[in-house]
């Protein structure tokens, strides 16, 4: 197991409609699992009681400054000179790098929902990050760089949750890959819950395309 003792994680949850974060520490662990303190609301300051079963997005920072986040599960809880919380630990394969403070990059294809003034526009989407995305435009747009226009993108999760992210971007250029025509837009009034809801989406994506190219 790579991730130390001492280790402080930040925990999100991976279901909640609020952007709530905790902050733990690394206590104890064995072979499958990481025995951490009771963790921490950051804002509140005041200490969060986790149900078994309860999904997590972990993440933490090591020494050398780079960042790291993996899928964990609360699988009960363990006395000691300190009560603990017994997490999941999905293995060392299973953690992924985190690049630019979460705006990770991802290939994805969903349906979106492009608005400019009195216009709609149906597109999927080329790839995803929290900062923006790309759209594939299969028809003549009205808008060009340096336009405003409001989106809504439909997430879909493991779990078989569906979330609605409504939010407006900058379009920052159009250009031409191989045959296609895309539009690269940058999110320009994202809301923390929203752009919580995008990194977790992204962080699950990157999860199973890693599976994926594994098999």
């Amino acid at each position: 197991m790579n991730i130390k003792l001492g280790t402080v994680l930040t925990l999100e949850p991976a279901t909640s409609e609020k952007a709530e974060k905790y902050r733990c520490k690394i206590v104890d662990s064995d072979h499958h699992s990481i025995y951490v303190d009771y963790p921490v609301d950051t804002i509140s300051g005041r200490t969060v009681f986790l149900m078994d079963g309860t999904q997590l997005r972990v993440s933490y920072t090591e020494e050398s400054k780079a960042a790291f986040a993996f899928q964990t599960e609360v699988l009960g809880k363990r006395k000691g000179q300190i009560p603990m919380i017994k997490l999941s630990y999905p293995g060392d394969s299973e953690i992924i790098k985190i690049q630019r403070r979460d705006f990770v990059r991802v290939v994805a294809t969903l349906d979106i929902s492009v608005q400019f003034e009195d216009e709609k526009y149906q597109f999927v989407t080329d790839d995803i990050s929290a900062g923006g995305t790309a759209v594939v435009l299969n028809r003549p747009v009205k808008f060009n760089a340096d336009d405003a226009v409001s989106l809504l993108i439909p997430l879909g999760f493991n779990n078989g949750d569906i979330k609605y992210v409504s939010t407006t971007a900058k379009v920052i250029r159009i250009f031409q890959r191989d045959s296609i025509t895309l539009a690269s837009l940058q999110f320009s009034d994202t809301d923390e819950v929203d752009k919580q809801q995008i990194v977790r989406y992204c962080f699950e994506r990157q999860v199973m395309l890693r599976k994926k190219s594994r098999d």
